[in-house]
Parts: structure tokens; C-alpha cells; sequence
């Protein structure tokens, strides 16, 4: 980098806006399909628990330890089995939300009062129809939580990705090419990412007060006398 030389090149910006929606595209489909697969995953891993309460340790146990393995490590350990495939980068980013994807999905399924289950049980209901009827809908806003959580960093260790090659795009790849010549290619990777968490964590706030109509209604009737 020249003395001289801006830490923005604007003309730049403007003639690559294509190049920057494309790598922004790319970014956010390598997290969105880790958080789906680790939501798939958690889901199934929370049912289990919530059968048998004597696996809820080992796997929150195995879960956290995944999660202190540092992700490049991760990344490197898997290119000899997998090559520089769409698995090497989704693996560890899969693994990775599991911490947090678990511990709020068992939470979600625990939130329903025991006298509700109960409840459920003298109505008859088939754990499968009060799963779906009954202890879903309670578990929304603990669902969404971890997702939104889950998204938000995922979005920040998909940067790392692009330090294993160059076949699997993002925003990191404008850091890597950057870094040693051209900073407006670090400062646009950058900001891009940031700005793509922050909107991903607004979309989620949302979708939380869509499905959760209820939580509104509440909040409402609870603020009504203290407003009188």
C-alpha cells in the first residue's frame, strides 16, 4: 500500500458491486446451510434428550468440546479426507452451532409447565400430536434465540473459509487477496460481513415477533395498568 493511497477506493467499490452481491450471496449460503444442518441435527439430539435425560451430559459435554477445537485446525485436519469439497468448509461449521443449537432446544422443549403436560397426558393426546400442538409452540422463542445466535456466529467463522482455498467463495476471499496490497478489499470483506450479520440478526427479531404473535398480546395486557 502506497502512502497515498486511500483506504477506500470508491471507483473500485463501484465497478465490482456485482462481484461484492455474488461473494455476499456466497457468504451467506455457506451459513445458512451449516445452521440448517446443525438445527437438523440439534432438533434430533434434543428429542433424544428429551426421551432419555441420561444423554442430556455426554452430549452437551461432546457438543462443547467440538466447539473449543480452533475451527482453521478443523478446517486443515479434514482437507485429506475430504479435499477442498463444499463438506471440508460445512463440517466444522455444522459442528460449530451444535453449543449452542442443543442447549437452547432442550431449554425450547422444556419450556412447557409440567401441569400442561400433564394435562395433555389425561386428554389423551399422543406424544406426537402434544410434541407438535402443545410443546413446539412454547419452544418458539428459545428455537429462534438459538438460531439467531447460531447465524450470527457462523456468519463470522465463514471468513475463515476462505483461508483453506479459494473454491469456496465469501466475503473472506476479499480479505485474503487484500491483506497485503489492496485494503479496500479488506475494509469491503469486513464491513460486508458485519452488515450481513446485523441484517441476519434483525430478520430473526422479526420472525420471532411473527410467530409468536401471542408474546405481543402479553406484553401488552402486562404494560395496560402500569400505563393507567
Amino acid at each position: 500500500m502506497r502512502p497515498d493511497e486511500p483506504l477506500l477506493d470508491w471507483s473500485w467499490i463501484a465497478g465490482h458491486l456485482d462481484d461484492i452481491a455474488f461473494r455476499t450471496a456466497q457468504h451467506l449460503a455457506l451459513a445458512a446451510i451449516a445452521v440448517a444442518a446443525g438445527a437438523a441435527i440439534a432438533f434430533a439430539l434434543a428429542l433424544w434428550v428429551r426421551r432419555d435425560r441420561r444423554v442430556h451430559g455426554p452430549i452437551t459435554a461432546l457438543a462443547g468440546i467440538l466447539y473449543t477445537v480452533p475451527s482453521l485446525a478443523m478446517f486443515a485436519a479434514l482437507v485429506p479426507f475430504t479435499g477442498l469439497s463444499l463438506l471440508t468448509a460445512e463440517i466444522p461449521l455444522t459442528l460449530y452451532t451444535l453449543q449452542v443449537l442443543i442447549r437452547t432446544f432442550v431449554a425450547g422443549l422444556d419450556a412447557a409447565p409440567r401441569e400442561v403436560i400433564e394435562a395433555a397426558d389425561g386428554m389423551g393426546y399422543p406424544s406426537l400430536a402434544r410434541l407438535r400442538r402443545i410443546e413446539l409452540p412454547l419452544a418458539i422463542p428459545l428455537f429462534i434465540a438459538g438460531l439467531r445466535l447460531a447465524t450470527v456466529s457462523t456468519i463470522g467463522l465463514v471468513m475463515i473459509v476462505s483461508l483453506i482455498g479459494n473454491n469456496f467463495g465469501g466475503l473472506g476471499l476479499f480479505i485474503r487477496e487484500g491483506i497485503l496490497s489492496f485494503p479496500t478489499k479488506v475494509y469491503v470483506g469486513a464491513l460486508a460481513s458485519v452488515a450481513l450479520a446485523v441484517l441476519a440478526d434483525l430478520a430473526f427479531v422479526r420472525l420471532e415477533r411473527a410467530a409468536t404473535p401471542w408474546a405481543r398480546a402479553r406484553a401488552a395486557r402486562a404494560a395496560r395498568p402500569a400505563a393507567a
